[in-house]
């Protein structure tokens, strides 16, 4: 049985956060590209994404990370991964696609 991802929203200062709670897999990558792209519209300074509360991604969670990326960079935006756990990270670097994200510890850091 598929559980909906839930997606927080912050905004702090110029930048907005969305925080996913759960696996981001195929059948739950669509519901943070709908998220990213509401985002986007609204032109933060930064947008970042706190995987925190995220244990497992495949590659279709990437592909939608690497598409927020891009939209980021289209609109002028700064796009960062915060929380990357050791399951979530060795996903971006089995793709060897690490170096493409800017990857911060913490919103606060990130917040920089």
């Amino acid at each position: 049985m598929n559980q909906e991802l839930v997606i927080e929203q912050k905004i702090i200062g110029d930048m907005i956060v969305l925080r996913p709670a759960g696996d981001i897999d195929m059948a739950r990558s669509s519901a943070i590209r709908k998220a990213v792209t509401e985002v986007v519209r609204t032109r933060p300074a930064k947008l970042v994404i706190d995987l925190t509360a995220v244990d497992y991604m495949d590659s279709s969670g990437i592909a939608t990370m690497i598409e927020a990326l891009q939209s980021s960079m289209r609109n002028k935006m700064k796009f960062v991964l915060v929380g990357v756990g050791p399951k979530v990270r060795s996903a971006f670097e089995i793709t060897k696609l690490v170096g493409m994200f800017t990857i911060c510890d913490t919103v606060e850091e990130a917040a920089k």
